[in-house]
């Protein structure tokens, strides 16, 4: 809730004329205009068009309660004549989702609206109510798509979040607290936010449209009712809303809904390359005349990068035309490339502009017969990593957030380089060491640190 005071202590007549200014500029600014006497500015006419095509989101499933390992042994329990409890509990949520396509009843939210949902089901706002079919889910972006069978459905235009400037209003819609149809209005304070930790691949828009549990997967739209982004997360400190909301872009949000919609799942690609921020240090150093960019570190062999002629040094400021700030930007860019796809990067090399053009290869999960690699080390994606001018061994790609290799203590850019004390060189090594070991010792480096990590 917003609070007014004072205006210093000017008089009511010019306070009166103030705001008579301030609402003709509004005026021209073009806002929707209700059907009042008066011509109001009003918002009113573009939510009428937006909000049937905002749905509350409720979903059921159960969860692993859990316990002291202790407490798992039967001769334990009967000894200290502990009773029987179930090891699993009912859960609900609650979110919002934004209907993309009415005639196919697609329905975008976030992957952790509907995580381990064993029912989802989707109420729009003229009362009905359906079960919805999961499509897919992708946990590091936390988009999801589901399905619903519906007529009569109102949808969203999609806008060009990629236009968006600090300062435009936008409109925020979902159900907070399980509220229905809740609006609140703001502006853009800041886009490309990203290292917060919330995601995989973050590169958010920042807003003071206030967006409060339920409110994610919702809507954020333009004044024009065009979705500009997804709702997603908040910066609550004190565990209130200070104005401080996130929101999934919608170009980055779409790329990830059509391979969800097409494969139900995520094809990453992978450019095969390791980069770092580029510092003053290293722009005065490589005399590239900018201050912002990312820094390839090291190549690796037989990747599309090599074969592209990326060079280790090259600093990349552009991909496809979109700017690249840092590492992350560039992570960004490329993991939600299709595989396949052609794309230009432009480069500065000794202090010149150059244009490379690459293709997207897949990033290749390791998998062995009968099952995964290891069941701790599930939801992690391996790479091979060159020789080059680095250590070898092989990359942690990418961790699925709450998945085994997640919890084991893995993170995406760790470099495995021993099992067991045996040296670890390229995927076959990982795998036979693995497959011939039960409990594991994995020696891996990350920021140019050693660690262990032990998995039973």
């Amino acid at each position: 809730m917003r609070f007014f005071g004072k205006i210093g202590n000017l008089p009511f007549v010019p306070v009166f004329c103030m705001l008579q200014w301030i609402w003709i500029t509004t005026a021209n600014a073009a806002l929707p205009i209700s059907l009042l006497s008066e011509d109001v500015p009003s918002l009113a006419p573009m939510l009428k068009q937006v909000m049937p095509a905002v749905v509350n989101i409720s979903t059921r499933g159960t969860r692993n309660i859990q316990t002291n390992p202790l407490l798992q042994d039967p001769f334990f329990r009967r000894f200290f004549d502990f009773p029987d409890r179930p090891r699993k509990r009912r859960t609900q949520s609650l979110g919002s989702g934004v209907i993309i396509d009415a005639g196919k009843g697609i329905v975008v939210t976030n992957a952790h609206v509907i995580d381990k949902a064993e029912k989802i089901n989707v109420a729009l706002q003229d009362g009905r109510n359906f079960e919805a079919e999961m499509v897919g889910a992708d946990s590091d972006s936390d988009i999801a798509v589901v399905k619903i069978a519906a007529e009569d459905l109102a949808e969203i235009r999609l806008g060009d979040s990629d236009a968006l400037q600090v300062g435009d209003f936008v409109v925020a819609i979902g159900n907070p607290f399980g509220l229905n149809q809740t609006v609140t209005s703001g502006i853009v304070s800041a886009l490309g936010r990203d290292g917060l930790g919330i995601e995989g691949y973050e590169d958010f828009i920042q807003t003071d449209a206030s967006i409060n549990p339920g409110n994610s997967g919702g809507a954020l739209v333009n004044l024009k009712g065009e979705l500009v982004g997804i709702n997603t997360a908040i910066l609550a400190p004190a565990g209130g809303n200070v104005g401080i909301g996130f929101a999934i872009p919608i170009n980055m949000a779409g790329q990830i809904t059509e391979q969800l919609i097409a494969y139900g799942r995520v094809k990453r690609g992978r450019l095969g390359v390791y980069v770092q921020d580029l510092t003053p240090d290293l722009a005065r150093a490589f005399g590239t005349g900018r201050s912002r960019g990312a820094v390839i570190a090291q190549i690796i062999p037989g990747s599309p990068a090599q074969k592209s002629g990326l060079r280790e040094g090259d600093v990349v400021t552009s991909v496809d035309q979109r700017r690249i700030d840092d590492a992350a930007d560039l992570r960004n860019a490329i993991g939600l490339l299709r595989i396949g796809q052609e794309l230009e990067l432009r480069v500065i090399r000794e202090g010149e502009q150059r244009i490379v053009e690459a293709r997207i290869d897949e990033a290749v999960e390791i998998t062995l017969k009968g099952g995964t690699l290891h069941r701790s080390l599930s939801g992690a994606v391996f790479l091979e990593s060159g020789s080059g001018s680095g250590p070898e061994g092989v990359l942690v790609d990418s961790v699925e957030k709450q998945s085994n290799a997640w919890s084991a203590g893995l993170r995406p850019d760790d470099l495995i380089v021993g099992i067991n004390r045996y040296r670890v060189r390229t995927i076959e090594d990982l795998s036979r060491l693995i497959a011939a070991s039960g409990s594991l010792v994995i020696e891996f480096l990350r920021e140019d640190r050693a660690y262990y990590l032990t998995i039973e």
